[in-house]
């Protein structure tokens, strides 16, 4: 049990290390090759924030351990809206100013209502899981074709924070490999500790999944949250956070279970379903906005923070 723990503590922190260098090496690199920055800030950064989620699912259902990959989707999202927004909106509340954001929330409450109808009868098929994977090819295509236009305030926050951090192409080049092979060592040291944790507790790898490896997946993000924040580059926040979540629900889920097919208990539905799907809900209709921009205030940021933590402990508690 000692190695596991640290395997998962040293896998977490290699992980994290890890992403950060990985999306800043591709970000990079599409600049210099003539990437617009709003399409970098749509794609790249709002999807390569989840490579950790990817990766690690990916991993899972290789080894036959389908509970950590949907548990760390779920979990993800879970922990993007409630500890990433309602952190952030405590710290600045956010402003959507960015018509791609606005028009990107409604498909992300559409995508979680898909994922919800796929998992009524407590499983997704490998079928299922390469349908979820069309799915996210055409929203990928569709949010490239969008991006290609620029002349929004997301693209504008990014072009100013690629411009303050340069990087040579090569140096660039080597971070976005150097990134990703490291993420893949880092998640297989983090998956093998988390099932060794799970087996010696006695509890199911789904909850592991939904805890441990769905905070731990999701720090990037944070940490991309706060920075953008403390700048006032709001769209930049809640991009990464509507990115990762429409990125998790159908490319990290759609991928595992499409690898293995995945059984998921009524409590998956009844409970982690249902508090994904609230938050998403809360989200579209705070962030949204109809005759002005949307707006995440402070009391709605603690809000959320505190509906986190109440899942947390019913989590907790049904656990042990």
């Amino acid at each position: 049990m000692t190695l596991a723990v640290i395997s998962v503590i040293a896998g977490l922190a290699l992980l994290v290390w890890s992403a950060d260098r990985f999306v800043e090496g591709a970000a990079m690199t599409a600049r210099h090759f003539g990437m617009p920055a709003l399409l970098i800030g749509m794609v790249v950064v709002g999807f390569g924030t989840s490579a950790p989620e990817l990766v690690v699912s990916a991993l899972a259902a290789l080894q036959g351990n389908p509970g950590i990959a949907l548990g760390n989707a779920y979990g993800s999202n879970i922990a993007n809206i409630g500890v990433i927004l309602g952190l952030t909106a405590l710290l600045s509340p956010v402003t959507v100013r960015s018509g791609v954001l606005r028009s990107e929330l409604p498909l992300l409450l559409a995508v979680t209502a898909l994922s919800g109808w796929l998992l009524r009868d407590g499983s997704l098929t490998t079928a299922e899981g390469v349908l979820m994977l069309l799915v996210f090819a055409l929203l990928l295509g569709w949010s490239i074709w969008r991006g290609r236009s620029g002349g929004d305030a997301l693209g504008d926050e990014m072009g100013e924070e690629l411009a303050s951090h340069p990087l040579p192409l090569r140096q660039a080049l080597f971070w976005l490999v150097a990134g990703l092979l490291l993420l893949v060592g880092s998640s297989r040291l983090l998956v093998w500790g988390a099932v060794e944790i799970a087996s010696g507790l006695g509890v199911s790898d789904l909850v592991i999944g939904l805890t441990i490896i769905a905070i731990g997946t999701s720090l990037p993000e944070l940490a991309s949250a706060i920075i953008a924040a403390r700048k006032g580059e709001h769209d930049l926040a809640l991009g990464n956070v509507i990115g990762s979540n429409l990125f998790n629900t159908l490319g990290v889920v759609g991928l595992a279970a499409a690898i293995a097919p995945i059984a998921a208990g009524p409590e998956v539905l009844s409970r982690d379903f249902f508090v994904m799907g609230g938050m998403t809900l809360a989200l579209f209709l705070m962030g949204f906005g109809l005759r002005r921009p949307g707006r995440i205030n402070r009391l709605e940021g603690g809000g959320l923070l505190l509906a986190y933590g109440a899942y947390l402990t019913v989590l907790l508690r049904s656990a042990f």
